[in-house]
């Protein structure tokens, strides 16, 4: 199955990929969803364009537990052997008068939202919300914390969330979308390439996305080779394990964007990229200036990569959303059990697969751009994913047992302390990729290109 359906991925995208070659199979996680081929696919597919753009006729291959471990790589993080929190005291499942709904409070501006729009004070605790939540409908409470702007989502059954109108969106857009846009091509939309030996030597990215699906997208990007520079602010609120743990092999520097200077910043920046990859909500990079059209006139040939949560159309579009929000939302985790609570994913697979799709297609992109020119947008939406998950099927593979990974642990020294990280799965030419650098502190880079 995998390696089928990384060749229809290739097919939508236009681009011609190496032969991968896949080893192992489902199930590998315990769940009734085929995580472990999800897993190979959107790896495989990202370590084929890599060998792709890297030439020589290098074969791709991945596995299926070493890809499907990698989409759980922030549970066996460490520094110094010790575990970050990775929830909130607030984020989780809370039973409503008609079901459930999931809240998610990681940042501290969402949970205020969320207890606003719950009528409680701000340092209301979780017994409070479990009284609160279990007096009003699932939907009710989802609709008010959003319109506070918080995040929120009732679990649906998969047949509900089908007739939702965002759902009908989402059928209609392609996995991975890629479009050719902006310029009509010519030298300066042809990828630089700067000598080196890995796949992505040469090529810069920069890095403006936040959580887990386009951190993923850029680590990968770098675990290839490329320069990646990470541009945050120190005014947004982090959550501090997913940030270091998703930075290997990036630069991190802090702008403002609301300010001329770091306004201006980024356009030089922007001018020497190859690859732009942003998760904020559709529309806001755009307001301040920095949308698809402004960034091929600044960079005539860049790649702009927009990974959003419900897509970029519909009545949802500009609804904010995590992975556990959407698996909610989607019928996931009203599937995985018996319906009678939520039961997610084994991991937060539409993030880390969106994620590995994202930098598959920033390197088809890639390739389109060196043999056709013009810039080019691909956009992906956690929701997208889900569907496309949905849509490989299922497994008896709810009684699992966990897999073991230690074979897959490497360890770093960096300026946190020791790292304990699994490797970046796959291979291109029998090399796995690498992260040539430990993370960064935020903003310990000045915002230019090296």
């Amino acid at each position: 199955m995998a390696g089928e359906r990384i060749r229809e991925l290739a097919a939508e995208a236009g681009v011609e990929l190496p032969p991968v070659r896949v080893t192992g199979d489902d199930p590998v996680l315990p769940s009734v969803f085929r995580v472990g081929a999800a897993a190979a696919v959107a790896v495989g597919a990202a370590t084929a364009a890599a060998a792709a753009l890297g030439g020589g006729g290098r074969e791709a291959a991945v596995d299926v537990r070493e890809a499907a471990a990698a989409f759980r790589d922030e549970r066996h993080f460490r520094i110094d052997g010790v575990a970050g929190e990775l929830w909130a005291p607030l984020s989780g499942d809370y039973r409503a008068a008609d079901g459930w709904v999931r809240l998610h409070c990681n940042f501290d501006h969402h949970r205020d939202a969320a207890l606003a729009a719950l009528g409680l004070p701000p340092a209301a605790g979780r017994d409070a919300v479990v009284r609160a939540c279990a007096g009003r409908a699932a939907v009710e409470v989802e609709e008010s914390v959003t319109a506070a702007g918080g995040c929120a989502a009732a679990m649906r059954s998969r047949a509900e969330w089908r007739e939702h109108p965002q759902a009908r969106q989402v059928a209609r857009s392609p996995l991975v979308g890629l479009t050719r846009f902006g310029d009509s091509g010519g030298g300066r939309t042809r990828a630089p390439r700067r000598g080196g030996g890995r796949p992505l030597d040469g090529v810069r990215v920069l890095d403006l996305a936040r959580v887990i699906a386009g951190p993923v997208a850029t680590r990968t990007l770098a675990a290839h080779g490329a320069q990646v520079l990470r541009v945050g602010a120190g005014h947004l609120p982090e959550v501090p394990g997913l940030v270091i743990g998703t930075a290997f092999g990036k630069r991190s520097c802090h702008l403002d964007l609301r300010t001329t200077a770091g306004s201006a910043a980024l356009r030089d920046l922007v001018a020497g990229a190859d690859v732009l990859v942003q998760s904020y909500r559709p529309g806001a990079l755009q307001s301040l200036g920095f949308g698809p059209g402004e960034l091929a006139a600044i960079r005539p040939g860049i790649v702009c990569v927009d990974v959003s949560a419900y897509g970029g159309g519909g009545p949802w579009a500009l609804r904010r959303g995590f992975d556990s929000l959407v698996q909610m939302a989607c019928g996931i985790a009203h599937e995985g059990g018996d319906g009678s609570r939520p039961h997610p994913l084994p991991a937060q697979v539409l993030d880390h697969a969106t994620g590995y799709l994202a930098a598959f297609g920033a390197m088809a992109a890639l390739l389109r751009r060196s043999a056709e020119g013009g810039s080019w947008r691909v956009e992906l939406s956690l929701a997208g994913t889900a569907r496309w998950l949905d849509g490989l099927g299922r497994i008896d593979g709810a009684a699992t047992p966990e897999p073991d990974v230690t074979d897959l642990i490497e360890e770093m020294d960096s300026a946190f302390g020791r790292l304990t990280y699994l490797r970046p799965p796959g291979t291109v030419g029998g090399v796995s990729p690498y992260w040539s650098s430990p993370p960064p502190e935020n903003g310990e880079h000045p915002p230019a290109w090296w």
